[in-house]
């Protein structure tokens, strides 16, 4: 495969759309590296993996030399993205937004590279124009236009108020573009509307127009919803890495495949082919599959030797081979009498509640180091440490400390 060809299919590696290929081919053919831009408004600062896969992709791009800019939209997140939204979100304030812009900044770079990327503001250009430049944008597209966005449609068919403010965000996302001279942007696939934007801004003040390419949403750890904090259903990049191990272990297997092609830095396309092949055939336990994935998102996070750690705790419980030392501790505060087997597993975050605790204590689900364990009155005094366990691969190494 020549170089050009290896680059048309790393960048198409999980990729929803790209809009256009032919363009993209033929820009990489410039000998230049290309200008990638990517937005992100500094709304929810605390990153799962699900926002990995945008920043993966363009991590993908540096290591192909190109010019990767991370722009925070401190002048959109004033404004408030109204993808997907069924109201109007409320605008964060100038200290909202810095406050989180830092805490993206803090997390981005366990994926890209600091060196080779290009930090910037978008109220570097909005903070410089004046009202009658904003009419001007607005003058680039008609209130039609923005109601063929399916949110604005079906807000406006609900009789769902519609903020006048709102039909600027894809413009002024568009126009960024315009600043940043972008020759790719990236999104999720719920962007592509404000992408496009981009484009059409671009012809119109005489720049050659980006290409597009939007990522998939990525599926929570129930295989079915998009990941989200909301639903509970996502890994965050900060967890520890024994958690990112246990979770990751959890997922379907029809789900690992997904999350290989679209988070892993490691295991190329043919690759993935093969150990699908491997799963099918018997020659390879998913097991195994998903303990490599994991491994490599642990390690992206918090280093190998974390990971290595975590991979080492998590056979030590669920395997019984090794060290349960080696789990993290968490410390849990109890009353002086101590605390029974039901609370105790919902305060460690085994359970979602006491009788749902009980419920897995009737099934004979909970261990207490290594044991079943099925005695709903005993109490866990203060001082207590050792590994409580729920089902095959929920578990918690915890001590109990007196409130």
């Amino acid at each position: 495969m020549s170089d050009h060809d290896h680059a048309l299919e790393t960048i198409g590696r999980g990729a929803e759309e790209i809009l256009k290929h032919e363009e993209l081919a033929a820009r990489l053919k410039l000998g230049r590296p290309l200008r990638i831009k990517a937005g992100f408004d500094p709304t929810a600062p605390d990153l799962h993996i699900g926002h990995t896969v945008l920043l993966n992709k363009m991590r993908q791009f540096q290591d192909l030399g190109h010019q990767v800019i991370f722009l925070i939209g401190d002048f959109t997140g004033m404004i408030g993205d109204p993808t997907g939204k069924n109201v109007t979100r409320k605008p964060l304030t100038r200290e909202d937004v810095l406050a989180n812009a830092q805490t993206y900044a803090d997390q981005v770079f366990k994926v890209l590279d600091k060196e080779r990327t290009e930090v910037r503001f978008n109220s570097e250009w909005f903070g410089q124009m004046s009202a009658a430049d904003m009419i001007k944008l607005a003058a680039q597209h008609t209130v039609a236009r923005m109601l063929e966005r399916d949110d604005f449609a079906k807000r406006y068919a609900s009789q769902q108020p519609i903020a006048i403010h709102e039909f600027l965000y894809p413009l002024v996302q568009g126009y960024d573009s315009v600043a940043l001279k972008a020759d790719v942007e990236l999104g999720g696939t719920d962007q592509k509307f404000n992408l496009l934007m981009g484009r059409g801004l671009q012809e119109h003040f005489g720049q050659p127009p980006q290409i597009v390419l939007t990522m998939p949403l990525l599926e929570g750890l129930d295989g079915v919803n998009k990941m989200s904090k909301s639903l509970g259903n996502y890994i965050g990049i900060n967890e520890p890495a024994i958690d990112i191990v246990t979770k990751t272990l959890k997922i379907g297997d029809d789900l690992m495949w997904r999350w290989f092609e679209l988070l892993s830095f490691e295991v190329s396309l043919a690759e993935l082919a093969r150990m699908k092949q491997e799963v099918a055939s018997g020659a390879l336990n998913p097991r195994d599959a998903k303990l490599r994935l994991a491994r490599e998102l642990a390690a992206r996070f918090h280093g190998a030797a974390a990971a290595e750690t975590a991979i080492a705790g998590w056979h030590a419980v669920v395997r019984g081979e090794g060290d349960t030392s080696l789990l993290p501790l968490a410390e849990i505060v109890v009353p002086a009498e101590g605390l029974r087997i039901a609370p105790l597993l919902a305060a460690a975050g085994l359970a979602a509640s006491n009788s749902e605790a009980s419920r897995k204590l009737k099934e004979r689900a909970v261990k207490v180091g290594g044991e079943v364990f099925e005695d709903p009155q005993r109490l866990f005094a203060p001082g207590f440490e050792g590994v409580l366990q729920v089902g095959k691969r929920s578990f918690a190494r915890v001590r109990l400390v007196k409130g």
